[in-house]
């Protein structure tokens, strides 16, 4: 191999590594925001299932309130 082919190579392989280097930094930084994101839908997530948690704790209440008035309460007269 002569000098010049030397370093030709040499340059080709600089060139590859800093493409290599320059994509490993961009996919560094997306996988950040995707953790970022994730954790804010994480948060949001468990708020939801309290707040589906309250819906049915005040349904399976308001269940139980009806189901006492529904005794008190004659049959409708086409029955």
């Amino acid at each position: 191999m002569t000098n010049d082919s030397q370093k030709t190579e040499i340059n080709k392989l600089e060139e590859r590594i800093i493409a290599l280097e320059s994509r490993n930094t961009f996919q560094d930084d997306v996988i950040e925001q995707l953790s970022e994101e994730l954790a804010v839908h994480q948060t949001q997530i468990s708020a939801l299932k309290e707040q589906i948690q309250l819906v049915a704790n005040r349904l399976k209440d308001a269940g139980s309130m009806s189901s006492n008035n529904d005794e008190v309460e004659p049959p409708p007269p086409h029955y």
